[in-house]
């Protein structure tokens, strides 16, 4: 590990216990909080994140402003059990449709720019079980108590739990296969982040609206290598939040996924003038899946799409929460 990566883990990690909400609250001052959660079919969990948030965080201690929920063309009840819990919930396609749609997170992160009004935003995933308000309170601390710091990533514990069976350290796959490769081959000074992939991590206005936003799995990682380029190693924070329990995917889909992620490191090192393109990297993945005697040939799209930052779009109307 190169020596600079082991003085940012000293300086720059930290646990969710190290940032009570009273801590928090003392060094808010003025600074608007936003929660957003990305949200597609999750009417089992999403709930009971924006409920924890809502009672921990403004009821009980008015340290998040806002919370919203982007619903990403939900087609269950995720968007009625949302706002039932008390978020603002907020349709993908209603935000700025005038703009020719796309799909994937990226796309429903890129949508919440335009409508969170927080000074601060903090992203999480709405498909987390035994959420604990503790992930946001983490995220926020090195925020809220150092000027000098402009994003936060999470880390955390990933068990792998499928039915009775539990794996301590089995989760976290795509990381551990593709992301970890590809950061420790192209962008070593981030080496020390452990979950790069993590869906949960937060950031200052003024850096978020400056990034492009992949629309689809490769969001994190683009958005990692992007606040790198932007503002450094020594801008970034990590927090150790725990255990993390979420629904798994396939291996089928997370294929898919990888090859978002790929192509999303791909376009980063392009862009950055460290590879040359002799020809345009395919989009497409095939896989097969077995059919009786034979296989089924499944061929899917891995390509990505781009929005530019927020600051740039004409009708982006940043913080006034």
């Amino acid at each position: 590990m190169l020596p600079q990566v082991q003085e940012w883990l000293r300086n720059r990690m930290s646990s969710a216990a190290d940032w009570p909400v009273d801590k928090l609250l003392a060094a808010k001052g003025d600074t608007t909080v936003s929660v957003v959660l990305p949200a597609r079919n999750e009417r089992e969990t999403v709930g009971e994140i924006v409920g924890a948030i809502r009672r921990d965080l403004v009821e009980s201690a008015p340290l998040v402003d806002e919370i919203v929920v982007i619903d990403s063309r939900s087609v269950d009840d995720t968007a009625e059990v949302a706002a039932a819990a008390g978020a603002r919930v907020v349709a993908q396609d209603a935000v700025l449709p005038q703009l020719p749609p796309m799909s994937g997170k990226g796309e429903a992160l890129w949508k919440s720019m335009h409508v969170a009004r927080g000074d601060v935003i903090v992203f999480v995933d709405a498909d987390l079980r035994e959420f604990s308000s503790s992930f946001v309170t983490g995220l926020l601390g090195p925020l809220l108590t150092d000027p000098s710091v402009r994003y936060v990533k999470a880390c955390y514990d990933r068990p792998y739990v499928s039915g009775g069976t539990t794996v301590a350290h089995g989760g976290g796959r795509v990381t551990e296969l593709v992301a970890r490769p590809l950061i420790n081959m192209h962008w070593p000074v981030l080496a020390g982040v452990l979950q790069p992939l993590s869906g949960e991590y937060a950031g200052r206005r003024e850096v978020l609206e400056r990034l492009p936003f992949v629309t689809g799995y490769g969001v994190e990682l683009g958005m990692l290598i992007d606040v790198l380029e932007l503002a450094g190693l020594d801008a970034i924070a990590q927090v150790d939040l725990g255990v993390r329990l979420h629904r798994h995917q396939s291996a089928e889909a997370l294929g898919g996924m990888s090859g978002q992620i790929m192509q999303t490191a791909w376009s980063r090192l392009e862009r950055q003038g460290r590879v040359v393109r002799l020809e345009p990297p395919s989009t497409t993945l095939t896989q097969f899946r077995r059919d009786g005697d034979g296989h089924e040939v499944r061929t899917s799209s891995v390509a990505v799409d781009e929005r530019p930052p927020a600051i740039v779009v004409p009708d982006y109307v940043g913080s006034t929460v």
